[in-house]
């Protein structure tokens, strides 16, 4: 079997490795990996800087990665793929796109869809201006679809480690029971049974996901201006990733981002205790990506340590840490509520 190189850098929890996705993934032994979690570059109009295809031939690139993903993926492990909408070339209508590759995928390759998620954006700006803002004939696409996908019927899962807050109503219920509900059969046919006021934790969160994506002064993007950089045009935020890792793996499980742009994948694993990898095809998106593991730094360390990253040949650089907090100490806000 091929082996990995060595990665770029190190953390206490991770490696980050600098490569195609392909090649890197040849290097992973069969049965090994707990969760695949990557949110590839989007099948839009224009190009961007990241390097996304066009929807034509992005079906067919994408679902090149992914029977490498099956093979690697534990048979209790899950994939976990974010792709974002598009339109038609120059036609106020939806591309297909996203849900071609979910149904190649589970019908040319057998994945089975575990469950279909959606993240919903509030702060996402109006898009595209042509029908939205100029135009005004369609409304603002704020939503992702996410699947998740994996290769046996039952892979590891606990929606228990990802309960969302309750809701005031519930919070009331819950207090005085025998006053807001009463047992009984609803005309749903739902037999609501006296243990609907136990107090379990949390309300089951739904799958759609309320995460804004509003990160505009955070270390990373401070010690990118530091270097002259703007960071990745296109970071997902933190609490996405980190839903799922909750979700669908245990302490000490292994996580995988097949695209990892700025790493923030890696960032959630980290904080949760994870071991994860992290693979990117541009080295200085890579290099950009350590400012999210660094304690707080001056600027000549923070240009030192990126001037070393984006070195040819930089490899096993081990960063310095400070302990990163979990990111949600009480009951988790990501998701729409759902209670009653």
């Amino acid at each position: 079997m091929i082996s990995l190189p060595d990665p770029i850098y190190i953390t206490r929890c991770g490696k980050a490795y600098l490569g195609d996705a392909l090649e890197l993934m040849a290097g992973l032994p069969d049965d090994s990996i707990d969760l695949v979690i990557t949110s590839p570059p989007f099948a839009l109009q224009r190009k961007k800087e990241y390097g996304n295809h066009d929807q034509e031939v992005y079906v067919d690139w994408l679902l090149g990665f992914t029977p490498e993903i099956k093979r690697i993926l534990k048979p209790s492990g899950s994939f976990v793929i974010d792709l974002g909408g598009a339109y038609q070339k120059g036609r106020p209508i939806r591309s297909l796109y996203n849900y071609r590759v979910l149904i190649r995928l589970c019908d040319e390759q057998g994945w089975n869809l575990a469950e279909e998620f959606f993240w919903f954006n509030p702060a996402k700006l109006p898009s595209p201006i042509e029908w939205v803002n100029k135009r005004k004939i369609r409304a603002k696409d704020a939503v992702n679809t996410v699947w998740w996908l994996s290769k046996t019927d039952n892979p590891k899962a606990n929606i228990a480690n990802v309960l969302a807050p309750y809701s005031d109503r519930m919070k009331r219920l819950l207090t005085n029971s025998e006053k807001y509900y009463t047992p009984k059969k609803r005309p749903s046919g739902h037999d609501i049974s006296s243990r609907f006021g136990e107090d379990k934790g949390g309300a089951i969160p739904s799958n759609l996901l309320q995460i804004s994506n509003t990160e505009s002064n955070s270390q990373y993007l401070r010690f990118c201006k530091i270097v002259g950089s703007k960071g990745h045009p296109a970071r997902f935020p933190q609490k996405l990733p980190e839903f799922f890792i909750n979700f669908l793996t245990d302490f000490g499980d292994t996580v995988l981002d097949i695209f990892a742009g700025s790493n923030t994948t890696g960032a959630a694993a980290e904080a949760l205790c994870r071991q994860w990898m992290a693979f990117e095809l541009n080295q200085r998106y890579l290099a950009e990506s350590a400012f999210r593991f660094l304690p707080d730094a001056n600027e000549d360390a923070v240009i030192s340590l990126y001037n070393q990253l984006c070195t040819k040949g930089a490899r096993n650089i081990r960063l310095a840490q400070v302990s990163q907090p979990r990111l949600f100490d009480e009951p988790s806000d990501y998701c729409v509520q759902d209670n009653e």
